[in-house]
């Protein structure tokens, strides 16, 4: 059969099902029984054994004898720490990070865009007492958050079919609403979501974009929604945008490159 350079069509039934699997246990955040991911994936328990034999003799679960149930082993903590080495954009958004950080007072955070998902692959926290938290390798809501409207609006990527999930009051469950919100992102050049994820959290975000005109990265700064709105919000947008444009020229990118696109 003759290469073509792109992936195959044909997936595996039983390597999709082992990710669903391991999916379920990083949602939980903790331990499940046999039985339990079989209720939330909906896989035969019989099948969900026999993975959960084979994850955990390759390492990416791990067996503990204590409860009887699984849990994400550390192999996986390797090849995300693989996979984040080679991410530049990481290594070159650092030192931005750090300086942002110290400019708002807020947490900073770097991630990078997927076919699904903007994943963060780099912060720096707040030095507040009061402040949000982030992790690596968290995925962000793409409707609900800035840096998922960032990711929609220069990614190319489309939000899955079905109704568009309410976390509160202020997420936009509109298609319409958010294709609006989108465009306007488009236009400015930023996003922001305030309290659309969670209540009492405010964000804003801009593009990164690499060597081709590419969206590469998205550079953001989440805060408490009683101190990070307002004012306070407002003059974060400045050195956010700069400090976006500045870690796109260090990865190649020039502004003639993204109007040419």
């Amino acid at each position: 059969m003759p290469r073509t350079g792109r992936p195959a069509v044909r997936r595996v039934a039983a390597v999709e099902r082992a990710l669903v699997l391991l999916d379920a246990l990083a949602e939980a955040g903790g331990e499940l029984g046999t039985n339990e991911l079989a209720r939330r994936t909906r896989v035969n328990p019989s099948s969900v054994s026999r993975l959960l034999a084979t994850l955990a003799a390759a390492g990416y679960v791990e067996h503990v004898p204590a409860s009887g149930r699984y849990r994400l082993g550390v192999r996986l903590v390797q090849l995300g720490n693989a996979a984040l080495s080679g991410l530049e954009i990481r290594e070159v958004a650092r030192p931005h990070l750090r300086a942002l950080a110290e400019e708002t007072g807020e947490t900073v955070t770097v991630s990078a865009p997927s076919e699904t998902d903007a994943v963060t692959v780099d912060f720096v926290q707040s030095a507040s007492s009061v402040l949000s938290v982030a992790h690596v390798g968290r995925p962000s809501i793409a409707h609900a958050t800035a840096v998922g409207k960032v990711l929609l609006a220069f990614g190319g990527v489309s939000l899955p079919a079905g109704e568009l999930a309410a976390f509160t009051n202020r997420t936009i469950t509109s298609r319409q609403a958010l294709s609006g919100e989108l465009e306007r992102v488009r236009v400015q050049g930023w996003a922001e979501a305030l309290g659309e994820r969670e209540e009492d959290l405010n964000a804003i975000a801009a593009p990164v974009w690499s060597a081709r005109g590419e969206l590469d990265g998205i550079l953001g700064v989440q805060g408490p929604a009683a101190r990070f709105a307002g004012p306070a919000l407002e003059a974060a947008r400045v050195p956010l945008l700069e400090h976006a444009l500045a870690v796109s020229e260090a990865l190649g990118w020039k502004r003639q490159t993204r109007e040419e696109g």
